[in-house]
Parts: C-alpha cells; sequence; structure tokens
C-alpha cells in the first residue's frame, strides 16, 4: 500500500529540487514550506548547501522549527553576519524561495502593492530586496494558491523583481541573466523554459489536469507533449520532513491540509 501524504509535504519535496544541482551556494526558503524544503536539501540532494540560524550563524545542519528542547543544541559551523550575507547575495552564490503576491507572464513578481501605486486597493512589504536579490543571484517562488490572482494578466502591479521582459532589464543586463529556476504550486511544478521564456509546465501534482493549470493561470501556459506527474515523497523524505518540523506545522499552511494525491476526489 502506498505511503499517504499531504499536498504540503508533496511541495515540500517539489520544492527541494530547486536546490538539487546548486552545490555551495546559501539557500534561503521564505516561509515554513520553503524553509522546509531547503532543509530537506540539505539533509538529502544537496549536502553542500549553506543555511543559517536566520540570525547569524552559518549552520552545519538545519534547525527544526517550532519550539526546541531546552537542551537542543545548533550546529554552528562559522559566524554569518549580515556583511558575509552580502557577499553571498552580490556574488551570485545564493538561491532565494520567495512567495510573491502575483507574478505574471514575464517572471516579473510584486509583493508592494495591489492596485495603482498612487492609491493602493492593499499594501504590503514594499518591493524589500527583490529588485537587488532578482538581479544577483536565482530565485524560486512558492505559490500555496494557484489562481488568476497570483498569476495575473498583463504586468505585476509594481514589478518588485525583474522577469524576462526586455523593457525593464536593469542597464548592462540580457535576459540570459535572469535566472528564475522553478515555480512550486499547489496544481504543478513550473519554470521559464518554454519558448521565448514563456511560462512552461513540468508536473503536475497527482489529481491535477492541464486545463486546470490553464484555468488558474491569467496568461498561456507552454504545455510539453510529454508532462510527468509530480513524484510522491519518498519515506526517506517524509522521515526528514517530520524530523525537521516534530509539532507538524506544515499541516496550518494549506486550506484544511489537504492530500497530496487528489485523484477521484
Amino acid at each position: 500500500m502506498a505511503q499517504e501524504y499531504t499536498l504540503a509535504e508533496l511541495m515540500i519535496c517539489a520544492a527541494s529540487e530547486a536546490w538539487r544541482n546548486d552545490g555551495e551556494v546559501l539557500a534561503t526558503g521564505i516561509g515554513t514550506l520553503p524553509r522546509l524544503a531547503a532543509s530537506l536539501s540539505m539533509l538529502s540532494t544537496n549536502p553542500d548547501l549553506m543555511m543559517t540560524d536566520s540570525e547569524a550563524f552559518l549552520l552545519s545542519a538545519p534547525n527544526p522549527i517550532g519550539p526546541r528542547a531546552a537542551d537542543f543544541k545548533p550546529a554552528y559551523e562559522t559566524w554569518m553576519g549580515f556583511s558575509r550575507i552580502f557577499d553571498n547575495v552580490w556574488g551570485g552564490k545564493r538561491h532565494a524561495m520567495v512567495g510573491p503576491t502575483q507574478i505574471d507572464r514575464f517572471g516579473q513578481a510584486n509583493i508592494s502593492c495591489i492596485g495603482d501605486y498612487a492609491r493602493p486597493k492593499a499594501m504590503m512589504l514594499g518591493v524589500r530586496g527583490f529588485p537587488g536579490n532578482s538581479i544577483s543571484h536565482a530565485n524560486s517562488f512558492f505559490v500555496p494558491s494557484h489562481n488568476t490572482r497570483v498569476f495575473k494578466d498583463g504586468e505585476c502591479d509594481v514589478v518588485a523583481s525583474i522577469g524576462y521582459n526586455p523593457a525593464r532589464l536593469a542597464k548592462g543586463y540580457s535576459l540570459d541573466e535572469v535566472d528564475i529556476r522553478l515555480v512550486i504550486t499547489d496544481l504543478c511544478v513550473m519554470d521559464f523554459g518554454g519558448p521565448g521564456h514563456q511560462i512552461r509546465l513540468r508536473s503536475l501534482h497527482p489529481g491535477i489536469t492541464v486545463e486546470q493549470v490553464q484555468q488558474n493561470t491569467g496568461f498561456p501556459v507552454f504545455v510539453p507533449e510529454d508532462v510527468i506527474t509530480t513524484p510522491a515523497p519518498t519515506a526517506e523524505q517524509l522521515e526528514i520532513i517530520g524530523r525537521m518540523d516534530p509539532h507538524n506545522l506544515r499541516a496550518r499552511e494549506l486550506k484544511d491540509n489537504p492530500p497530496g494525491d487528489r485523484t477521484a476526489r
């Protein structure tokens, strides 16, 4: 009998693939599920991956999330203050997984505000480090709810990070230097590897159809002839995830904590 798994666990495993072939780069997973994905990658497919304790130290093994026992001892390796973080950022030795509020057909992303910048409908974070990060190192996107509000028709309301749009490239940059790796959603895995950097479907989560993905994307998705099903988590991966998330905080991240296989549901 196949082992049961949740959609959150499926997405963690799919997202962990973003760092598989990165070697020694600084992994930054923004949010509970991306952080668990980075931890899973470091403990399985890419042991050279670097992670911090989110304060000032580099770790030789990732910290679990949530409350820890009083005698817990982090695996501190060396100091990793802001100056060293920015050395990695500007040197291209970082790969962040972020959660934009909007993504457009160019891969441009928005975390700033919704609506007209002069009179926004909703204010969010501001552009934060998105502009510099997107021109300095690889980025992947994590989208817990795949819909046309996120994957919007037209450009993002505010372009906080660059994508494959020649009209908005920073001076001296080329499209070949834009590095958006994977897009992980609750429906599928995508990238921008289609013709002319069009968003491309890489895999469908179990029980999800191409039509569902396209209906929930505000611009055309390139669909290759053979689209695989996103692989189910292995027993080893589920064990690592459980160890890194002993309080099952991952179960709170997606509404109703749905199963990973939605076939015939």
